[in-house]
């Protein structure tokens, strides 16, 4: 359902805010901190991503593949060789 609310942008210090009904922050699962970016004469606002979010995900999906392995051998130095005790 799409629905169109007309807002006011009103002065916050130095900057400005609107404010977001309820319906859509609920819709577009927005909490306490939020991503901003202007996508031609659009301000798209979107729930922050957090770090490596989904990668335990894609690290399982790689297993499954054979894609989790070293691309290159290890080569072993000389510290490894003499110094390095298991």
């Amino acid at each position: 359902m799409n629905m169109t609310v007309r807002s006011k942008v009103v002065r916050i210090g130095n900057s400005r805010g609107i404010r977001i009904p309820r319906t859509f922050l609920e819709q577009a699962d927005l909490t306490d901190e939020v991503e901003m970016t202007v996508e031609g004469n659009k301000l798209v606002i979107q729930s922050a991503r957090h770090h490596r979010q989904g990668w335990e995900a894609k690290f399982v999906e790689m297993a499954q593949h054979g894609d989790d392995r070293l691309m290159d051998e290890p080569v072993p130095t000389h510290w490894d060789e003499s110094e390095w005790t298991w």
